[in-house]
């Protein structure tokens, strides 16, 4: 996939920051585009706040195991 999305499971909690990072790195990925045209900025951020938001329910709901 995308190398530059660090793994964000982990014993201490992924920041706010650390997440949208990812988010933004995975739309980038996905579109091809790094940085969208004006027509599409709306869609490209949502499409990063959806799975920002995605991305902390999923980690919220996983359990880490010590040692990880």
């Amino acid at each position: 996939m995308c190398r530059s999305i660090k793994t964000l499971r982990s014993e201490v909690p992924a920041t706010e920051e650390e997440i949208r990072a990812a988010a933004l790195q995975f739309v980038r990925k996905v579109s091809g585009y790094r940085k969208p045209s004006k027509v599409n900025e709306a869609a490209f951020s949502n499409a990063i706040e959806e799975i920002a938001l995605s991305t902390q329910k999923l980690l919220r709901q996983i359990t880490v195991k010590a040692g990880l």
